[in-house]
């Protein structure tokens, strides 16, 4: 595991605890000295500690932007106004304020997949590749920016593309495939029947607050049974594989790598390799015991968090199924490229 997926990790748990902790000892009352006490304890837990946390975990070793921050400080926000004593959470009435912007926003979103799906099925009609990739090459020496939202715009098209076999029939063959737990069958069914739960669930605890409300979120949960295949379908059939000139590396539908031919250096094949999980612009990729390494010229950008966490990376180690034809493969590649 690497380093910035322990930290985020760390805040997660931290966060949890800190919320069920804070939710559990909040007074009901200020009525004593020990109740005020206890609440400015647990309102600086909520607005220094958490801030400070999500600041050097997420931001500073993940290598956020700043105004990420505001997250925390939304979530401590809400968590204060359902939880501390009347006199105290009247103050929070703001978030309170929110569930009708929110409720406009998921409108908003509702209407924008049903667009967007409109719009991802005619496009994925004559693609031969992920729509990820040409995002990656028109934007990997431009503005940061305009590749986020590139990715965005083509994650949609990238669902459809996999999730359904007509789509990706012109898809280019793959050199070999990583080892990836979300490539087996029991994986998915198991996020499947999570998905289900989840989105019947939400329908239940929501439908007495809104059934308009229930029925958006609980439909949007619903839509990612459709990620949720395409998410198999991409670790098991097409993970590893060339396109134009680069590799593309597939960790699942999370992360990927689009890698010039022309930035690889050197790749080896070891059945036992020594990794250091810490290691600066290292990540491993695959369960098991990896077998390739793959050296950079410099650095290149994992987008993990489904395009939206890119870190840089100049050592890429695989646990391929057969390492030996994937190596053949990429040097035969490079030559020719370099021809």
């Amino acid at each position: 595991m690497r380093a910035t997926v322990k930290y985020r990790l760390v805040f997660l748990v931290l966060m949890l605890c800190s919320f069920f902790l804070g939710v559990q000892l909040t007074p009901a009352s200020l009525t004593s000295h020990a109740d005020k006490l206890t609440l400015g304890i647990i309102s600086a837990l909520y607005f220094v500690l958490l801030p400070l946390c999500y600041w050097y975990c997420i931001i500073k070793m993940g290598a956020q932007k700043l105004w990420k921050i505001i997250v925390i400080f939304s979530l401590s926000s809400l968590v204060a106004r359902l939880s501390f004593p009347a006199e105290i959470a009247h103050y929070f009435e703001f978030v309170a304020w929110l569930r009708y912007p929110i409720i406009a926003v998921l409108l908003v979103i509702q209407l924008y997949l049903i667009v967007s799906v409109a719009r991802g099925l005619i496009k994925v009609r004559k693609l031969k590749g992920d729509p990820r990739v040409g995002a990656v090459e028109t934007y990997r020496d431009g503005d940061d920016k305009s590749l986020t939202i590139a990715l965005i715009m083509a994650s949609e098209a990238t669902n459809w593309f996999y999730s359904i076999p007509w789509f990706s029939r012109h898809h280019p063959p793959v050199i070999a495939n990583i080892n990836l737990v979300s490539a087996t069958r029991w994986h998915v069914w198991l996020m499947l029947i999570g998905c289900v739960g989840a989105s019947s669930l939400s329908y239940v605890l929501l439908a007495s607050w809104s059934e308009w409300v229930a029925i958006i979120v609980s439909s949007i949960i619903a839509y990612t049974l459709m990620s949720i295949v395409a998410n198999h379908r991409l670790s098991r059939y097409y993970s590893l594989y060339f396109m134009r000139d680069n590799l593309v590396i597939n960790n699942s539908l999370w992360g990927f790598m689009v890698i010039s031919m022309a930035d690889i250096a050197s790749v080896t094949h070891q059945e036992s390799i020594e990794l250091n999980k810490d290691q600066a612009e290292t990540i491993m990729i695959g369960r098991g015991q990896c077998n390739v390494i793959i050296t950079l010229n410099r650095a290149v950008i994992y987008h993990g968090g489904m395009g939206q966490l890119p870190e840089p990376m100049k050592t890429v180690y695989l646990s391929v199924d057969s390492p030996q034809r994937f190596i053949q493969a990429l040097n035969n590649s490079r030559v020719t490229v370099a021809e």
